[in-house]
C-alpha cells in the first residue's frame, strides 16, 4: 500500500504535518481525522472511484484535508487557479466534469455566476462562509464520520495547465493502484535520493498550492513524514523569517522569488539565519545565471534545479556543483533527449524543439488532438520548449517556441533579453516579445516593471536600452520599452506574456497563436 498520512496519523499523531506562515497548524493525527471526514462526506454524496472534485482555495490548511480525502478515495482532484474569472472557472468545472466543488468564501461572487456550468455538481462546499446552494465546510465535517472509508483506494491529481497560450487543458493519468499517485511517488523518491530528506526535516513551500509542483511536493513530503511550512503568499522578508524560525532544511522557489530576495536591502537579507538550509530547489522558468550565482554566494552551493512538466515525460536535474561547471544548464535526463529542427535532429549547440523519449502514459482531458500533437513520428514527446544540448549532454533552455521572435529571418529568444534586463538595479520585472514591424516582420519590444514607478519614462527607457546594448548583440536589443506598474505574472512565477503581447498585435496578422 502507499505510504500516506494514515500511517503517520496512526504512529506519530502529534507530529506536525503542516504549519502555515500565519501560524495555523495541523498534526498528522488531525490531518488524518479531518481528511477522513471529508472522504466520508464525498462518499455520502455519491462520489466513487474515478469521479472528480475541484478545489478553489487560497493556501490554507483545508486545501490538504480535501486533497488527501480525494487521494485516499480514488478520486481525481483538480486545484483551480484562484485568479480565474467566472468564465474561466466555468470552463474548468464543465470540462473536468467534477461532481464536487470546494470554494473559499472569498470567491463566492465568482461561483454564483457559474450555475449553468456547475449544474452536474452534486456537492458544493464553501470554506469560511456560506451562500445559497452550498454547505459550510466545518458544519459539513461535524456531521461526517472520522473513520476511514470501508474500501479506500488511491486517487490522483488532475492538473490544468496555466493557459498562457490558450484554454488550459488537464493532464490526466490512469488512476493508480495501491502504490499511490505516480507524481507523488516520483517526487518522494527524489526528495529522499537527490535531496537527502528524512522525516525529521522541514520543507518550505512559498508558492500557490493550485500549481502542480507546490501541491505535489508538499504531499510527497507528507508521505515521507516530514513537516511542511506553507506561506499564504510569498513575501521575501517573511520567507527568511520562516526559514530561521522553523529551521527549514528544504525549500522550493521559482526564479522571480530569487530576484525579489536579492533585491531586499543588504541589512535585511543578512538579518536572518538561513544556515539550516541543506537543499534549495528551483524550477518553473529559466533562472538567469547571474541571479543563481548570487544566490549561491549567499546561501552556499545548495541550490538544485530541475526542468519538468506536469505531463511527466520530460525531466532533467542538475546539482549545484554540476551547475557551476555548466552554468545556465537545467541538467541531464535519465531518458534520451533530442533537439529537433525542420530538417531533423540538430547537433550540440544548435537550438531546436526539445523532445524526450519514454515517460508515463497520460492524456490531455477531452482533447485527443492536443494529446497526439506533442508526439512526433518516433513517439518522442515535447512540451513545446526550445533549447540545445552541449557536448556533455546537458540541456539549456532558450524559450517557448510560441514566444520566439523572428525578425528579418533571424530567431531571437526573449528569455536571454529578459535575463539581462532583470539584473538592472532599477528593474523589478521584465517581459520581452515580438511586435509588428513592417520591414522585418517583428521587432523586439520590452515591457518593464520598474523598482520605483516614479522613474518610469523616456530617461529610464534610454538607460535600459543602452544597458542591453552593452550586454547583447544589437539585433537582440529592444527597439522600445514600455512600463507597467505590475506585470501579469502568476504568484508561482508564470508570466502571462500573451496578455501583454496581444495588445500590440490587435489589427495585425500574427504568426503567433
Amino acid at each position: 500500500m502507499a505510504v500516506d498520512i494514515e500511517v503517520h496519523g496512526q504512529h506519530v499523531p502529534n507530529k506536525l504535518a503542516l504549519v502555515m506562515g500565519s501560524g495555523a497548524q495541523r498534526t498528522y493525527g488531525e490531518l488524518l481525522r479531518r481528511s477522513n471526514r471529508v472522504a466520508n462526506l464525498l462518499h455520502a454524496a455519491g462520489l466513487r472511484r474515478g469521479d472528480g472534485l475541484a478545489i478553489m482555495l487560497p493556501n490554507r490548511p483545508e486545501f490538504f484535508e480535501i486533497a488527501w480525502a480525494a487521494q485516499r478515495s480514488g478520486l481525481y482532484y483538480t486545484p483551480v487557479n484562484t485568479h480565474l474569472v467566472a468564465d474561466e472557472l466555468a470552463y474548468i468545472v464543465a470540462d473536468s466534469g467534477v461532481k464536487a466543488l470546494f470554494v473559499d468564501a472569498a470567491f463566492s461572487g465568482i461561483v454564483s455566476q457559474i450555475e449553468q456550468a456547475a449544474s452536474n455538481v452534486d456537492l458544493r462546499v464553501m470554506v469560511g462562509g456560506l451562500i445559497a446552494g452550498y454547505v459550510e465546510y466545518e458544519e459539513a465535517l461535524s456531521r461526517s464520520a472520522d473513520g476511514p472509508l470501508p474500501e479506500p483506494s488511491q486517487g490522483s491529481e488532475m492538473m490544468y495547465s496555466s493557459g498562457t497560450t490558450g484554454r488550459p487543458k488537464a493532464v490526466r493519468r490512469p488512476l493508480p493502484g495501491p502504490e499511490g499517485s505516480w507524481a507523488q511517488r516520483t517526487v518522494e523518491e527524489g526528495l529522499r535520493a537527490l535531496y537527502g530528506m528524512t522525516p525529521s526535516d522541514v520543507y518550505l513551500s512559498p508558492a500557490p498550492l493550485y500549481h502542480s509542483a507546490p501541491i505535489t511536493y508538499c504531499m510527497a513530503t507528507m508521505r515521507l513524514g516530514a513537516t511542511v511550512v506553507v506561506m499564504e503568499r510569498f513575501d521575501p522578508e517573511q520567507c527568511l523569517a520562516l526559514i530561521e524560525h522553523h529551521r527549514v532544511t528544504h525549500a522550493q522557489f521559482v526564479p522571480t522569488m530569487f530576484v525579489r530576495l536579492l533585491k531586499l536591502p543588504s541589512e535585511v537579507r543578512h538579518r536572518y539565519d538561513v544556515s539550516s538550509l541543506r537543499a534549495v530547489i528551483h524550477a518553473a522558468a529559466p533562472c538567469p545565471v547571474a541571479v543563481k550565482k548570487e544566490m549561491m554566494e549567499w546561501w552556499g552551493p545548495i541550490i538544485y534545479e530541475y526542468y519538468a512538466g506536469t505531463e511527466g515525460f520530460a525531466a532533467t536535474f542538475i546539482g549545484p556543483e554540476e551547475w557551476l561547471a555548466h552554468p545556465g544548464s537545467v541538467g541531464r535526463s535519465q531518458n534520451p533527449v533530442h533537439i529537433m529542427g525542420e530538417d531533423g535532429e540538430l547537433p550540440p549547440g544548435k537550438p531546436g524543439l526539445i523532445y524526450f523519449e519514454g515517460g508515463p502514459a497520460f492524456e490531455y482531458h477531452n482533447d485527443p488532438i492536443k494529446t497526439a500533437s506533442v508526439s512526433n513520428e518516433m513517439g518522442w514527446r515535447t512540451l513545446g520548449d526550445v533549447g540545445y544540448l552541449d557536448a556533455d549532454g546537458y540541456l539549456y533552455l532558450t524559450d517557448r517556441a510560441t514566444f520566439m521572435i523572428v525578425s528579418g529571418g533571424v530567431n531571437i529568444y526573449p528569455q536571454e533579453i529578459e535575463n539581462v534586463l532583470i539584473l538592472h538595479p532599477k528593474v523589478m520585472d521584465a517581459a520581452v516579445f515580438g511586435v509588428p514591424n513592417a520591414e522585418f516582420g517583428e521587432e523586439v519590444k520590452a515591457v518593464v516593471q520598474p523598482k520605483d514607478w516614479e522613474e518610469a519614462g523616456e530617461a529610464l527607457e534610454a538607460e535600459l536600452i543602452d544597458y542591453c546594448r552593452s550586454h547583447l548583440a544589437g539585433y537582440k536589443c529592444p527597439r522600445s520599452i514600455d512600463f507597467e506598474q505590475t506585470l501579469p505574472r502568476d504568484p508561482n512565477g508564470k508570466l502571462y506574456k500573451r496578455h501583454l503581447r496581444d495588445r500590440y498585435w490587435t489589427g495585425h496578422q500574427t504568426r503567433l497563436l
